[in-house]
């Protein structure tokens, strides 16, 4: 199976994005920021990040930027508050037992991620960056 490479661009995005969100979360909280406010900090900047550069390279668009965010934003937060957790309390309710609370939780978080991410990439490629160049 071939991969494109515009969907190999789209998972170097998500790796990127994830490691500023996390190494920012981590960074704020060691240097004493609360957990809130150094978590809205990391992904905002993290959801800024991901917009330019998917918007650049991923899907190499060229359209209005005004026109483009407001939907980046609703599929985006869509994937994160509402999908994500519906697989999250659907995966460890099944889970619920067979492994440790931990692991469970661990694979119910990676299925939650590839259920959003599949999900943005579809939705950035149809309605939020349609046109650009695969």
């Amino acid at each position: 199976m071939r991969i494109s490479p515009q969907v190999l661009r789209f998972l170097v995005v998500g790796v990127l994005n994830t490691a500023i969100d996390v190494a920012l979360l981590f960074l704020l909280t060691y240097l004493g920021v609360e957990l809130w406010l150094a978590n809205i900090f990391s992904t905002s900047v993290a959801l800024l990040f991901s917009f330019v550069v998917n918007r650049s390279f991923t899907f190499k668009s060229t359209g209005n930027i005004l026109r483009q965010i407001v939907p980046f934003l609703a599929v985006t937060l869509i994937g994160l508050w509402i999908l994500q957790p519906l697989v999250l309390l659907g995966v460890t309710g099944l889970l619920n037992g067979l492994w440790g609370e931990y692991v469970g939780l661990f694979v119910a978080k990676m299925l939650a991620t590839v259920v959003s991410m599949t999900w943005n990439y579809l939705l950035y490629n149809r309605l939020v960056f349609k046109g650009g160049i695969q």
